[in-house]
C-alpha cells in the first residue's frame, strides 16, 4: 500500500548502485496512479512524431504529469508523540473545529490544522502518526476551491480516523477542491499504518485537514510551508 522511508541501518550501496541512488534523489518516482496520465500524452507524442508540435506537446504534458504524480522520498522524524503533516503544503488554518459530522465523533469543536495543495505540489498523502484504522468514510460534495475555509464542510472528502497504541485519535481528512476530482485512499479499516508511509492521493488541486485530541500541542501557523511526513504539526498531549 505505501512507499516507506529507508529503515535505519540500511547499508549504502556503491558503484552503479550508489550512481542509480543520487539519480532517484535528484528525480523523484512516479506515483502509480499518475502511470496512466504520462503514458498517453507520450504515445501521442510517439504516434505524431512527425509533426513537430504533437510531439511537443505531448512531451510537455507527460512530463507535467510527471511532476504532479511524484513520489518523493521522505524520512520522518523519529520522536514519540508527534504528529507529521499528511501533505505537502501550505497551512490555511489553524483552529478549532467540529471533525466531519459522517464520523460521529461528536459536536465538541477539536484543534485542527488545514494544508492547501496547490498544483506545483506534491500530491501524495503520508500518514501523520502511528496507529490502527479504526474508520474510513467518503462524503460526496461540493468542488469548491480548497483553500476557501467552508471547503472543509461542503466539499467532496475522504475521512479516515487512526487509533494511536496511546488510546488516542487522530482524524485525517482529504478535501477536493476546485480542479481536484478523484481522491484516492488506499487505507482500510483494521489497516495498522506506520507514520510517514503514503496512503493516498488527490489530483488536481485540494487539501488536507488533520484534527487532534484536545490537549494537543500545535507546533505551525498559517502561512508555514510543510512537507509531508517531514513536517511536525504537533505533540499529543
Amino acid at each position: 500500500m505505501a512507499r516507506r522511508p529507508t529503515p535505519p541501518g540500511t547499508p549504502d550501496t556503491t558503484g552503479v548502485g550508489h550512481v542509480v541512488d543520487l539519480v532517484r534523489a535528484a528525480v523523484p518516482p512516479l506515483h502509480p496512479a499518475g502511470l496512466p496520465f504520462v503514458a498517453v500524452p507520450l504515445a501521442v507524442a510517439v504516434i505524431g512524431g512527425r509533426n513537430k508540435w504533437v510531439r511537443r506537446a505531448g512531451l510537455a504534458s507527460a512530463a507535467a504529469c510527471a511532476a504532479f504524480f511524484r513520489h518523493p522520498h521522505r524520512v520522518p522524524p523519529n520522536r514519540a508523540g508527534i504528529v507529521v503533516a499528511p501533505a505537502d503544503g501550505e497551512v490555511a488554518l489553524v483552529d478549532t473545529a467540529v471533525p466531519p459530522v459522517e464520523l460521529g465523533l461528536g459536536d465538541q469543536p477539536l484543534p485542527r490544522v488545514s494544508i492547501f495543495l496547490s498544483v506545483l505540489d506534491v500530491h501524495v498523502q503520508r500518514v501523520p502518526v502511528s496507529g490502527t484504522v479504526r474508520e474510513v468514510l467518503h462524503q460526496p460534495g461540493k468542488f469548491l476551491s480548497a483553500d476557501l475555509p467552508e471547503a472543509s464542510d461542503a466539499n467532496e472528502r475522504n475521512s479516515m480516523v487512526i487509533d494511536t497504541a496511546a488510546g488516542l485519535q487522530v482524524v485525517v481528512v482529504q478535501i477536493a477542491g476546485l480542479l481536484a476530482r478523484r481522491i484516492v485512499c488506499d487505507a482500510r479499516v483494521g489497516d495498522l499504518l506506520t507514520i510517514g508511509d503514503t496512503y493516498g492521493l488527490i489530483r488536481f488541486g485540494s487539501r488536507v485537514d488533520t484534527y487532534f485530541p484536545v490537549g494537543t500541542e500545535l507546533l505551525v501557523a498559517p502561512g508555514q510551508r510543510t512537507i509531508g511526513a517531514e513536517t511536525v504539526l504537533a505533540v499529543l498531549g
